[in-house]
């Protein structure tokens, strides 16, 4: 389950896809969960859910006091044994790895990762590094070293980015470069459909080509990551090759995670599209009318949990949760 809490960011990046497709400001198109208890009890009432990503904005701007509140609850809880992964998902260690040096609560935040660890769930810190250059700094490498001295670990992962990391080189020395650190590489995304795309965006095949001739150049260590992938509605797809089968030049995709579980590890085939950038500028390959997911993804998409539905949920809480409340 994906939380959005309701912080601010460090930085604007220009390509960043969370302003354009999930912000309406003023209206409730601006998700976010403010109230501290509700996580808790909605996790206690939904006992499914194993795995939880705090998101934001970037939950790592908020003060470690504050961000306590959502999960001492948690922790606290004997009954809540189902949830076995926190994560967290920031920018903060390239844009400012001081928040865990020298800011006022740094420290604190630090107890508070260890006493996730210490409650004998796995804590996952999802930093976003674009480029090998963030690592490089005496700061970050320290900021790093303080975070796993709490039994974290990091993970990282970054959308491929037109006049930024789109070459094979940068990509190679970025996971050999977190390796070292200790870091493990996850995922290489293709950026969202949104935003301001056209900048910053490259095609499916130069993302893949990208990703090939860039794994193929680490060591095992480093083959941890996965991509190129596009974080879509019906899941996380990935690209996996671009090949030829009877005669027709096509685009070999499987689903990494699914909105349907039975989708998972599922390949399918695309048209080969030069110029595609995203799922929705491919069409089924073989004269196929739709691709095997859409008639399910249809009813997925209208049920009222589903990612990026206002649902309202009380299970006699007391309290109004019409929110964005995404499953992962």
């Amino acid at each position: 389950m994906t939380i959005p809490l309701p912080t601010p960011i460090n930085s604007f990046c220009t390509y960043c896809f969370r302003w354009a497709q999930f912000t309406s400001v003023g209206s409730k198109q601006q998700f976010s969960c403010k109230e501290e208890n509700v996580i808790h009890k909605y996790l206690k009432a939904n006992r499914n859910i194993s795995d939880v990503l705090f998101t934001g904005g970037d939950p790592m701007v908020m003060k470690a006091h504050h961000f306590r509140k959502y999960l001492d609850p948690i922790l606290a809880d004997p009954d809540m044994d189902q949830l076995a992964t926190i994560r967290i998902g920031t920018k903060s260690l390239a844009y400012w790895p001081y928040r865990y040096l020298t800011d006022p609560d740094s420290d604190d935040l630090l107890r508070v990762f260890e006493s996730v660890v210490a409650s004998g769930r796995h804590l996952s810190i999802m930093a976003h590094f674009s480029h090998p250059a963030e690592l490089s700094t005496p700061a970050v490498r320290e900021a790093i070293r303080r975070i796993r001295a709490t039994g974290a670990q990091i993970r990282t992962q970054a959308p491929i980015i037109n006049h930024v990391n789109a070459d094979a080189k940068i990509w190679a020395d970025k996971w050999r470069m977190e390796t070292r650190l200790g870091l493990v590489p996850y995922y290489m995304f293709q950026a969202r459909d949104t935003g301001a795309r056209d900048y910053f965006k490259v095609s499916l095949e130069h993302a893949y080509n990208t990703f090939t001739k860039a794994y193929s150049a680490v060591a095992g260590t480093a083959r941890t990551v996965r991509g190129p992938s596009m974080s879509c509605e019906p899941g996380k797809v990935h690209v996996v090759g671009i090949t030829e089968v009877n005669g027709e030049k096509v685009f070999v995709l499987k689903f990494l995670q699914a909105r349907d579980p039975k989708w998972s590890d599922k390949v399918f085939f695309a048209q080969y599209d030069p110029e595609a950038s995203w799922v929705s500028d491919l069409k089924p390959a073989f004269g196929a009318e739709k691709f095997f997911y859409e008639d399910g993804l249809q009813a997925i998409a209208c049920a009222p949990t589903s990612s990026g539905q206002l649902f309202d949920f009380d299970a006699d809480m007391g309290y109004d949760a019409q929110r964005y409340l995404m499953r992962s």
